[in-house]
């Protein structure tokens, strides 16, 4: 008589998600057992919502081991805002917020004349990463968004200046990370690496992760600036010559107002959603981000100087 079939290991497939969450959640741990300070940059926008989701996973049931940094601009839409500290209140999470504003105030940096204030994030994070003794940085940054951001390691290295040099990249052979610094640097982690936006939206759906409302279709007041629906705001927008309008749009990312468009669709879920992904040949930031079109090397001048 035939035994009866027992389920073994190797009977179980993984697929492409179960292979990215797989080495997500091994970085996540790799990092807690090689540093002692590590912080996640958390936004409220759908990278930095994946990247805590997977790191929730990877240390349930135990709490989560690290701590939110947000460098907050000054320019936030008011529902990521909102979502961000629902998330805080709801996991039980730290958070550290670094304001734009406050060296605004004090004098330590200037409003730039275009009204955009994603470029002056860079001095807050590195003022918070070494107030807050942070030695590994997680960010959601992933290879497909732009040129720069390919260029990475999983695990960068930073310089005391908290400046990326990319020359100085390691090799990451068999999914061996080097966490070693001097005192003064940190390393930047990525766990979205190998991901693509599209990945990111067939995870959220799988795991049936909350998004704040405004990556789905929604109606809002918008005018057109450089081929981009802005929203109008107190940063400096519409100016002489650009009509408000109301249109149906959402957000393919999320970022300070002064820079960051809306899209025209009709993608009310999650579903939708991935269809529009699947569909678009522009990347995310290349279609909506005007700070990355400042120059043909905007991001990567700014990774050199301590951005994201």
């Amino acid at each position: 008589m035939r035994a009866p079939h027992m389920t073994r290991a190797t009977d179980y497939t993984l697929d492409h998600l179960d292979h990215l969450e797989s080495e997500a959640i091994h970085i996540f741990r790799e990092v807690e057992g090689e540093f002692e300070r590590p912080v996640i940059l958390f936004s409220g926008g759908k990278d930095s919502v994946v990247m805590l989701h997977l790191a929730l996973k990877a240390f349930a049931p135990a709490p989560l081991p690290f701590a939110l940094l947000h460098v907050d601009t000054g320019h936030n839409f008011p529902e990521v805002l909102t979502y961000r500290d629902d998330t805080v209140a709801r996991t039980g999470a730290r958070l550290y917020v670094a304001k734009v504003q406050d060296y605004i105030d004090d004098g330590r940096l200037r409003e730039r004349p275009d009204g955009t204030r994603n470029p002056l994030q860079t001095v807050p994070l590195l003022d918070a990463i070494e107030s807050g003794r942070f030695d590994a940085v997680f960010g959601g940054g992933r290879r497909d968004e732009e040129k720069a951001r390919a260029k990475e390691r999983v695990f960068s290295l930073r310089d005391a200046f908290g400046a990326w040099d990319p020359r100085r990249q390691r090799p990451e052979l068999w999914d061996l990370y080097n966490g070693r610094h001097a005192p003064g640097e940190h390393v930047r982690v990525f766990p979205l690496s190998n991901w693509t936006e599209l990945d990111v939206w067939r995870y959220i759906e799988r795991e049936r992760i909350e998004l704040p409302a405004i990556y789905y279709a929604h109606r809002r007041e918008v005018f057109l600036r450089d081929g981009m629906w802005l929203t109008a705001g107190d940063w400096g927008g519409p100016r002489q010559g650009e009509t408000v309008e109301e249109r149906t749009v959402r957000y393919r990312t999320v970022g300070d107002m002064s820079c960051t468009g809306a899209v025209e669709s009709e993608a009310a879920d999650v579903a939708d959603v991935i269809l529009e992904v699947a569909a678009s040949r522009v990347t995310e930031r290349g279609a909506t981000r005007a700070d990355d079109r400042l120059s043909e090397a905007a991001m990567e001048d700014r990774k050199k100087q301590g951005y994201f």
